[in-house]
């Protein structure tokens, strides 16, 4: 008997997955220290911009830079709404709100919206029993960690940063489907550089028509600090290795990463910004681990019905 070994796209896919499960922990942690700085639309509108324009950069001294058709265009103004005005927006404006850990918590509860989504839209990806045992419980772990902050409620910065950070997380799970079924032929790394470029140059008009943007020479150094690891680890790195994953892994288990980076957030956020660390958070974690192990599980037994999603 053949045993089957993984082909060279799904491993650098698992590797890619590992990448944006650690860098993106890492990014609450910093997003938090940067907007409390300055204002978190100006944060983004700095980040986005800069990001964006190192993408376009590259494929214009590669030589392989050229317009987007309607049809294309199209898509990138969508997907960067989605993804990047709306969902990135919503969460760097949540951590002045909440502390890094609860933000990326709550981002857990993005794996769930992507199965309801798949499971609406039609059966490609559909979640078998064993998966929906594993997002549940991993949602469980995320409740348990939660449990503990209830009576922050009544203090509304904290309900405004909680809605903030779900409307980011359901706009995240949209935007993540689209990407997936698309079939707008177009370099997904050209598209992410011009959806970061143009959410970008929105958020500096919209930080300049509210009061909210500063001149570029006052910004703080620690700010552009915070920027500057944000648009090389947060935008490229992270982001170019999200996009090979959802394109070579089904949608669900790419999604997985939503349930490792909180882990990662907390434990820096507790290291770097003396955030509590308790039991109940630990056995929260470990509840959520296992929901991960279990979504892992259900998909080696699909192994044979899944296919990649390339250019």
């Amino acid at each position: 008997m053949t045993i089957a070994t993984p082909s060279p796209n799904k491993k650098k896919a698992y590797l890619a997955l590992a990448v944006t499960s650690f860098v993106w922990g890492t990014t609450w942690v910093v997003s938090k220290i940067g907007v409390g700085l300055i204002h978190p639309v100006f944060f983004s509108g700095i980040r986005q911009t800069c990001g964006g324009s190192l993408f376009l950069l590259y494929f214009i001294f590669s030589g392989k830079f050229q317009w987007p058709t309607l049809k294309q265009w199209v898509y990138i103004l969508l997907m960067s709404l989605l993804l990047f005005l709306l969902s990135n927006g919503f969460t760097v404006w949540s951590m002045k709100y909440l502390n890094s850990g609860l933000g990326a918590i709550l981002g857990a509860i993005f794996p769930l919206f992507v199965a309801i989504l798949d499971w609406i839209i039609g059966d490609k990806d559909r979640p078998n029993w064993l998966s929906v045992v594993g997002l549940l419980l991993g949602l469980s772990g995320v409740a348990i960690i939660f449990s503990h902050h209830f009576s922050d409620f009544f203090d509304s910065s904290f309900r405004t940063g909680i809605g903030l950070s779900l409307l980011a997380t359901l706009f995240w799970a949209i935007g993540t489907v689209v990407t997936t079924r698309s079939v707008v032929k177009l370099n997904k790394y050209y598209s992410l550089g011009w959806q970061m470029f143009i959410s970008g140059l929105i958020m500096f008009v919209i930080a300049n028509l509210n009061g909210w943007s500063i001149p570029l020479a006052t910004v703080p150094l620690k700010a552009y600090a915070c920027i500057a690891y944000m648009v090389v680890f947060g935008s490229i790195i992270a982001f170019a290795a999200f996009i090979y994953t959802i394109t070579h892994l089904p949608t669900t288990l790419a999604s997985i990463y939503a349930y490792i980076n909180p882990i990662v957030a907390v434990l820096l956020g507790h290291l770097i910004l003396k955030e509590e660390l308790s039991i109940t958070l630990g056995i929260g974690a470990l509840v959520t681990l296992a929901g991960v192990y279990l979504v892992n599980r259900s998909f080696k037994k699909l192994i044979k019905e899944q296919h990649d999603f390339t250019e």
